[in-house]
């Protein structure tokens, strides 16, 4: 989930008060916040996916004023309908088909504000567009272009312009070769005759949506109005990001925000930003049910105007809410259920034992695991437990693996860390030595879990197979001593141990071995096949680790 780092200096200037420092520590998790860490200056809050509004200082700062009740209800913004076009290059409907702008103006910005402001960007970038395939932002100096506007169709080897932090003229091909941003997101474009092109009314060139914006219409503290253009492949997708970065930067004291008319030559004209509000009814008996304690239409109305939110009481049983367009997360009304919840403070809800029972019992599937635990400590591992959820760099690239297409992916990830589901526990175990590589060696660690890998013939698709996996981080690591580990856990489980070569880019060439594992007893209801070996330096390297790391891995499949 994305962290937002701010000073107190600078929240307690936008809030226009003073908190003492324990306080905001403490109300931050009352608004949907998990506190990372702080210092004497700085906070690092985590806030979840469905909430990027909080993306920002701006929204956090929203957020903070009608908590403490300096402002409540819906929050306005000075909003001027202006004649300004963009006009859409009918070349692009098949490759990036869909952009939103509109333009900020009376906006000043500091060093810190700026850097917060390019945060901002990179968090929506990967939340909302999916690391820039589904929408990508650009935000530029108003000053420095002239409209009318055109997102048009780009030749990749006639148009040329400089891009962000160069000083050279290249083609759009040749940033997506030489640019670093150019090289990272060059997948995006590089299967397209045309690339897309925000240009102003003398065609200069203001970005290359996705990739990279252009130098000449750099931010700087000296920026006083800005231009904001989000492209993308889903037209809802654009929407909701240019109406959270338009309300959230219009927060700032004095800003007005201009309309953009955007002209399709194959959907239907759209003026930005789009600020009408959403409209629901919350009932009180269902708000109360939910809650868990009686609460009357003027009470709910209350709690509302704090989370900022527009109430109107229309009768004792039915609340009519006005939700601001930056609010993308409440669909239902269940989510205004919650905030209720929220804005009457979750650490003043009466607490009450439930009025039933339960009584627990063992997961039988949780048998086998117990084995293997019991198993792994006798021999001095630590158990972990990760995620099941991954990603191909963590997964593949750092193991210097290829990608393999035969994986499991999440369709719409929230984190760019969590795009697929393991193949293989090797991964998790590294990550957790690489984050705690502050702690005493030796390490000793060992995870049961299960992996997915996909199979047609099952119903979703895919099957799920239980793996161990161990790893051991000390100065005297070898191989010698995970071989050892390996015949000891396969002996206790009823096997005999049968070893082959084993070549791996995870491992040291030659120091590394494949098992397959003959029981000892016919009514064995399971196979067992593995591998163990001394980790590559190059892999050790990627993940951070300085000391010699064994590890094995098994997996264990139905007969």
């Amino acid at each position: 989930m994305p962290v937002i780092n701010f000073t107190y200096e600078e929240l307690y200037k936008q809030l226009g008060k003073r908190l003492e420092n324990k306080e905001l520590i403490d109300i931050l998790p009352m608004i949907s916040s998990d506190v990372e860490s702080y210092t004497d200056e700085e906070v690092k809050a985590e806030f979840f996916p469905n909430r990027p509004d909080y993306y920002s200082i701006e929204g956090i700062v929203r957020s903070l004023k009608g908590y403490l009740e300096i402002e409540t209800g819906l929050p306005e913004y000075t909003l001027n309908n202006t004649d300004t076009t963009i006009t859409v290059d009918s070349k692009l409907e098949n490759i990036r088909p869909y952009v939103a702008t509109c333009t900020i103006r009376g906006i000043s910005i500091n060093e810190e504000e700026l850097k917060n402001i390019m945060e901002f960007q990179e968090h929506l970038h990967w939340v909302i567009g999916r690391d820039r395939k589904k929408v990508a932002i650009g935000i530029h100096d108003l000053d420095k272009t002239k409209g009318p506007y055109q997102y048009r169709a780009g030749k990749p080897d006639e148009d040329t312009f400089i891009p962000l932090e160069s000083d050279t003229r290249q083609t759009l091909r040749q940033i997506l070769e030489n640019h670093e941003k150019g090289k990272k997101y060059a997948h995006l474009l590089e299967e397209y005759e045309y690339y897309p092109l925000i240009v102003d009314s003398e065609d200069n060139i203001m970005s290359m949506p996705p990739i990279i914006n252009s130098e000449r219409t750099k931010l700087t503290t000296e920026t006083r109005n800005l231009f904001i253009d989000v492209t993308g492949t889903d037209i809802n997708a654009v929407t909701n990001a240019l109406n959270i970065i338009a309300s959230n930067l219009a927060e700032h004291e004095g800003t007005e925000i201009d309309t953009m008319k955007v002209i399709y030559p194959y959907h239907e004209d759209i003026t930005y930003p789009q600020f009408e509000p959403q409209i629901i009814d919350v009932h009180t008996s269902t708000a109360s049910q939910y809650i868990g304690m009686p609460l009357t239409a003027d009470k709910i109305v209350e709690t509302l105007e704090k989370t900022r939110f527009k109430a109107e009481k229309q009768d004792e049983e039915r609340v009519t809410v006005t939700v601001p367009r930056y609010r993308i997360d409440i669909l239902h009304e269940v989510d205004i259920i919650e905030n209720i919840a929220l804005g009457y403070g979750f650490n003043d809800l009466p607490a009450q034992l439930p009025d039933f029972a339960t009584v627990a019992q063992p997961d039988p599937k949780r048998e086998f695991d117990k084995i293997l635990e019991q198993v792994m400590i006798g021999l001095g591992f630590t158990e972990i437990k990760s995620l099941m959820l991954t990603s191909e760099q963590q997964h593949y690239t750092k193991l210097g693996m290829q990608v393999e297409e035969d994986r499991v992916t999440v369709t719409s990830p929230i984190t760019q860390d969590r795009t697929m589901i393991r193949k293989s526990l090797i991964n998790s175990l590294l990550e957790f030595l690489q984050d705690n590589k502050h702690e005493e060696l030796p390490q000793k660690i060992f995870e049961v879990g299960d992996v997915a890998y996909i199979d047609e013939s099952a119903e979703t698709k895919m099957k799920t197979v239980k793996k161990l996996a161990g790893a051991q981080i000390s100065s005297n690591a070898n191989l010698t001593t995970i071989k050892s580990y390996v015949e000891s856990i396969v002996s206790n489980l009823g096997f005999e141990i049968e070893l082959e070569d084993y070549d791996s880019t995870v491992f040291i060439n030659g120091r590394s071995a494949r098992f397959a594992a003959r029981p000892m007893d016919d009514r064995t209801p399971f196979a067992l096949e593995g591998y163990f070996g001394e980790v590559h330096p190059q892999v050790l390297t990627n993940f951070e680790l300085e000391y010699p790391t064994i590890m094995f891995e098994m997996e264990f499949s139905e007969k």
